[in-house]
């Protein structure tokens, strides 16, 4: 512990951003699962689809969910997106599981929803690219 408080004392600016890097990942991993969601991996997205009867929101460009996507998913460009949630009000009560190609994209939509009222809305971690690197399918047909 001694050679701790030496170490902080000798290294101030080392120790100052050690303390400011460790706040803010406590703040994005407690940001993560607040709010009645966060961000869920592939398996636990299909267990919200299998059992709960999640709807998956896919908030890429149209072009990019005509070349794939999960199966059963709407459609609602992140362009726009706003303009377009009353498509959505029919599931409000519903888990909303939201995902973009790789996750970058969907959180600020997902904090969207929530200020919007929707309750239980969940980001794909990793988006599809993560999805299909878990070996799971995707459809080119739309809904």
């Amino acid at each position: 512990m001694e050679q701790f408080i030496e170490f902080a004392g000798n290294h101030v600016a080392l120790f100052a951003a050690l303390i400011v890097i460790s706040a803010l990942l406590a703040q994005n991993l407690w940001a993560s699962t607040s709010n009645a969601g966060g961000a869920i991996d592939p398996p636990r997205a299909t267990e919200l689809i299998n059992r709960e009867d999640a709807v998956v929101v896919d908030v890429r460009a149209m072009a990019d969910f005509a070349k794939g996507h999960i199966i059963n998913a709407i459609n609602i460009p992140n362009n726009g997106f706003k303009d377009q949630i009353k498509k959505l009000e029919k599931h409000k009560d519903s888990p909303i599981i939201v995902y973009c190609s790789s996750g970058a994209n969907s959180g600020a939509i997902c904090k969207l929803l929530r200020k919007e009222g929707f309750d239980k809305v969940y980001q794909l971690r990793g988006g599809l690219m993560a999805w299909r690197n878990a070996g799971l399918p995707v459809s080119r047909k739309n809904k």
